[in-house]
C-alpha cells in the first residue's frame, strides 16, 4: 500500500470538515489518519455531541475534578481510560453559550444529589470547561462570548490569530482593553447591544488591522450606536444591522467597498435617513436584504438604480409581504446579473413576472409570496416553468394565507420537459406545517426518485 505524505493527506482529509459521518470513519484507519482526522474533527465546537463533553470532561485538571466532586456533580464515563488526546487544544471555534447548552443537557440526563440547582451545576462544569479551553487551546480562530467572563487568563497568546469575535456591548473597557492589546487581525465583528456601548468597544475597532464584517443587533434604545459606526473603518466589505432604534443611515454611505448590506429595522420611521442613502455608490455591492420594516419605494428605486448592475441578491420585504409593481420593474431593469430573489406579485402583475424573468437570465432561484392578494402558487408555477431561466433551479413557495391543493403533477411533469432541466429544490414555508403538502410526499418521493426534485422541505413561517 503506497502511503501520501503527510501534508497531501491533511489536504485531502481538509474536505471533510463537514462531512462528520466520513470523518469519523478515517478515524479508524490507522494512526496517521487518526492524528490528522482528530484534529479537523475537533476543531468546530459546533460538532462536538455529549459523548464529546463526556471525554473533555475527563480530560479536566484535578482541581477542576475536585471542584465538582465537591460540589455533588459525578458525570460518568463509558471508559476509564485517560484520553489518547490533548483534545481542547485542538478547539479553533469556541462558543460559550453552545458549551453551557450542551452542558445543561449532559446535566439534565443525570440525577445529580446536590445542594445546588441544575443551573448552578451547569456554570460550574461550564466554567471549569472554558478554563481548560483558554489554558490549552493552541490558536483560537472564533470566539462567540454571549457571557461575560471575567477571568481572560494572563497568557493570551492564544487570541492572537483570533478573526471572528462576538460579544455583548456592555463589556467593561477592560475587557476589551485586553482584546486590543493581543487582537489585531479581527475580520468579523459581531455585538449584541445591552444596556450601553463600552468605551472600551471603540479602541478595539481601532486596534484592527482589516476588519471586514460589522454586525449589531439591538432590541433596545440605546445612546452611541451612530457613534459607533462613524468609529468603522471603511475597509468593511458586510455591513449587518438589526435595529429597535433609529440609526443615521448617512454613516453607512462611506463604506464603499461593501459587498453585502442587510438592514432589519421594525419601524419605517427608521428609515427615514434612507433618502440620503438612496444616493450613495457602493460598486462592489452583491447582496442587499431590507427585512422587517421597507424604505419608501421611491427611495429604493433609486438605490437600485445607483447600485443594482453587480447585485447577485436581493431580499426585500417584511414576514407577510411587501410588494410594488414599479419595484419589481425596477428590480427586472437595473438587477440584470441577480441570482437569488425574494419578491411578491399582486394577482395583476403576471406580465411583470414575466419581465422580470426575460430581464434577470441568471437567476437561479426565487423565493415568491403565494395567496390572497398575490398571484396563486398555481400560477405561479406554470408562469415558472415557461419562462424561468435556464439556470433556474430552486422555488421557495411563501403562502401568506391558505392555498388549496396545487397540481403538483402537473408541474413536475411539466418541469422534468424542460430543455434544459435541472434538478428542483422546491421549499414550501407555511402557518401551517400540516397542509397539503406534507399529503403529497408520496407523489413527492415519486419526482425524488426520477431525479427531477432534489430537496423537499415544508417549514413553519417561525423556522423562516
Amino acid at each position: 500500500m503506497i502511503q501520501l505524505p503527510t501534508d497531501c493527506l491533511n489536504d485531502i482529509l481538509e474536505y471533510l470538515e463537514d462531512d462528520m459521518t466520513n470523518l469519523h470513519s478515517c478515524l479508524l484507519v490507522n494512526n496517521l489518519w487518526c492524528n490528522i482526522s482528530v484534529r479537523i474533527f475537533w476543531r468546530n465546537i459546533w460538532n462536538y455531541k455529549i459523548s464529546n463533553y463526556r471525554t473533555l470532561i475527563t480530560c479536566l485538571p484535578n482541581e477542576s475534578k475536585e471542584i465538582l466532586y465537591n460540589n455533588g456533580i459525578i458525570i460518568s464515563n463509558p471508559t476509564s481510560k485517560p484520553p489518547i488526546f490533548n483534545y481542547a487544544a485542538f478547539c479553533k471555534i469556541l462558543s460559550i453559550d453552545k458549551v453551557s447548552y450542551e452542558l445543561e443537557l449532559l446535566l439534565n440526563d443525570k440525577q445529580i444529589n446536590s445542594q445546588y440547582s441544575l443551573s448552578d451545576n451547569t456554570f460550574i462544569v461550564t466554567e471549569e470547561l472554558i478554563k481548560l479551553f483558554f489554558n490549552q487551546i493552541v490558536s483560537l480562530k472564533k470566539l462567540h462570548l454571549r457571557a461575560y467572563l471575567d477571568k481572560i487568563p494572563k497568557e493570551k497568546e492564544f487570541l492572537k490569530n483570533l478573526t471572528e469575535l462576538q460579544c455583548y456591548s456592555n463589556y467593561p473597557f477592560e475587557f476589551y482593553y485586553q482584546f486590543s492589546q493581543i487582537c489585531h487581525n479581527i475580520s468579523t465583528l459581531d455585538i449584541i447591544a445591552m444596556e450601553f456601548i463600552s468605551e472600551g468597544l471603540t479602541d478595539l475597532i481601532f486596534a484592527q488591522r482589516n476588519l471586514k464584517s460589522f454586525i449589531i443587533v439591538q432590541f433596545r434604545e440605546l445612546k452611541g450606536l451612530t457613534s459607533l459606526m462613524e468609529k468603522l473603518p471603511n475597509t468593511l466589505i458586510k455591513l449587518n444591522i438589526h435595529e429597535d432604534n433609529f440609526i443615521s443611515l448617512s454613516s453607512i454611505i462611506k463604506f464603499t467597498n461593501l459587498q453585502e448590506l442587510r438592514l432589519y429595522f421594525y419601524y419605517y420611521e427608521y428609515f427615514i435617513d434612507f433618502e440620503k442613502l438612496q444616493y450613495a455608490i457602493f460598486p462592489n455591492l452583491q447582496i442587499l436584504k431590507i427585512q422587517g420594516a421597507c424604505p419608501r419605494f421611491k427611495l429604493l428605486i433609486k438605490f437600485l438604480e445607483n447600485n443594482g448592475k453587480n447585485l447577485k441578491e436581493c431580499y426585500i420585504g417584511d414576514l407577510y409581504g411587501d410588494s410594488d409593481n414599479s419595484l419589481n420593474l425596477a428590480i427586472a431593469k437595473f438587477c440584470p446579473n441577480i441570482r437569488r430573489l425574494s419578491v411578491g406579485f399582486k394577482n395583476n402583475e403576471l406580465e411583470t413576472m414575466k419581465i422580470v424573468f426575460n430581464c434577470c437570465q441568471y437567476l437561479e432561484s426565487i423565493k415568491i409570496w403565494c395567496g390572497g392578494d398575490f398571484m396563486e402558487e398555481k400560477e405561479i408555477l406554470e408562469t415558472i416553468v415557461k419562462y424561468a431561466p435556464k439556470n433556474f433551479y430552486e422555488i421557495i413557495s411563501f403562502h401568506l394565507y391558505y392555498c388549496s391543493t396545487v397540481e403538483l403533477e402537473t408541474f413536475f411533469i411539466s418541469w422534468m420537459n424542460r430543455i434544459p432541466q435541472k434538478p428542483l429544490s422546491f421549499v414550501i414555508i407555511n402557518d401551517d406545517a400540516n397542509d397539503e403538502s406534507i399529503e403529497n410526499m408520496e407523489l413527492i418521493n415519486k419526482y425524488i426518485e426520477l431525479g427531477v426534485i432534489k430537496e423537499f422541505k415544508v417549514m413553519d413561517i417561525d423556522d423562516e
